[in-house]
């Protein structure tokens, strides 16, 4: 289970550059859900984590499933769309960050097989068409 950010600001949206296996890859901030966390509390830190900026989630943009067709392994990921806060200069970011960067709906599309998955360009198009769904439509049980 995975969690990602949808952040945009005049028309560009918050990515990640990152290393993965070896490769440098494109995504918004995202990862794994923790033990005893919730969905919001895993994307609020995620998106600390690797890009330092305070992400407040307002909504969520989908749900989605896919199957690394390499690694024949499944991911399930919610992506929340919500404001970037506030950024913090001096946070240090995870390891396999390589930089964070804001790109336009064609400069990702642009990135093609450089997107971590198909997840990337599809929740900004989701985003962008207006799909939208409440916090409340995430419910945890104790």
């Amino acid at each position: 289970m995975t969690v990602a950010a949808m952040i945009e600001n005049e028309g560009r949206f918050l990515l990640v550059q990152q290393n993965v296996s070896g490769q440098s890859v494109f995504n918004p901030p995202a990862g794994h859900l923790e033990d005893n966390e919730t969905l919001v509390e895993a994307v609020i830190r995620e998106t600390l984590e690797e890009t330092a900026w305070h992400f407040q989630p307002e909504s969520v943009t989908g749900i989605y499933r896919w199957r690394h067709p390499e690694k024949q392994k499944t991911f399930m990921r919610v992506t929340f769309a919500g404001k970037g806060l506030y950024h913090n200069p001096e946070y240090q970011l995870d390891s396999c960050i390589e930089r964070t960067v804001w790109l336009t709906q064609d400069e990702i599309r642009s990135k093609g097989k450089l997107l971590r998955s198909p997840m990337v360009l599809r929740s900004i198009e989701d985003y962008l068409s207006g799909v939208s769904y409440p916090l409340t439509l995430l419910t945890d049980i104790e």
